[in-house]
This record gives structure tokens, sequence and C-alpha cells, in this order.
């Protein structure tokens, strides 16, 4: 079997660029599968696959919220933390316009836009991540330090 190659995209741009050790994994894609199909494909836990949502405050001002791939944003707990009056995800549409990534593929490093990026604060007690890479069906593995060293995020606890 042919190994597959993995993409050069803004993200593994931005990783190579800031010296971050990365592991590359890319697997077969399924549409609406979400980390339930990559923590299957890649065989780890779905708590250790984070997601990168896009979402708006009420001024429609875009921010970035990293979540295990098994748990939930709490909006409101996340509008309290970053003092917003709400806070909700964006259309497809609008977060692909934001980020500059496919939905399915939005990687927090590399946006398009520069965005707050808010992160879950229990995914920095994991040993290794694996979080999207820029591209549907390829992740990329790193220690949560890697993330916190190159994006700078606030913590937040707003996962349920």
């Amino acid at each position: 079997m042919a190994k597959v190659k993995s993409p050069v995209t803004a993200a593994i741009r931005v990783l190579r660029q800031a010296g971050v050790s990365f592991g590359e994994h890319p697997y077969q894609y399924e549409e609406k599968g979400g980390t339930a199909v990559s923590a299957r494909e890649l065989g780890v836990e779905e708590h250790c696959v984070i997601k990168t949502l896009i979402m708006e405050d009420e001024s429609k001002a875009p921010l970035v919220v990293l979540m295990h791939g098994d748990r939930q944003v709490s909006t409101k707990e996340l509008a309290r933390a970053i003092g917003a009056k709400s806070v909700a995800p964006c259309t497809p549409d609008t977060a692909n316009r934001h980020s500059g990534y496919m939905v399915g593929g939005t990687s927090p490093f590399g946006t398009r836009k520069q965005m707050p990026v808010y992160v879950e604060e229990t995914i920095l007690e994991l040993p290794l991540i694996y979080i999207n890479g820029g591209h549907r069906g390829f992740l990329v593995s790193m220690p949560p330090a890697e993330l916190v060293r190159v994006l700078k995020p606030v913590i937040v606890k707003v996962g349920i």
C-alpha cells in the first residue's frame, strides 16, 4: 500500500516556522463524521482529538474555540468567560471566510484572519493532542504545550 502524502497547508507552514515537532496523520475523511471518525481511523481516544470551532460574539467578531472531540462548548459559559453578551457558532460559509479553511479541515494554525483563541483547560492535561492540520482528513499530533507556545490561547473552562 502506498504511503499517503500529507498536504502542506498554511497550518503546516506555521508549525514548521515555529519549530514545532509534530506527527502527521492522514486518514480517510467522511463527510459529517467529525472527531469520532478521525479518532476511529487513527486508533486514538476521541477525547484526545481536538476540534477547532469558529464562533462569533454578538457583534459578529470571530473567535476560535478548541474543545475535546467528545465534548461540547457551553456558549453561555464562554460568553461569560470572555465578557461577551452571547457567542454562537458561525455558519460554515462564515467560518470558511474567517479561517481560510473548509469546515471539516479547520486548523487554529495559519488562519486567514487573526482571531483570539480559547482553549478548554483540560486539553492542557493531555500528554498528546491530535488537531486538524488544515485539510479534511489530516490531523497533526503534538504535546499541548506546543499549541500554547504557538497560539498563546486564553484558557477557559467551557466544556460540557
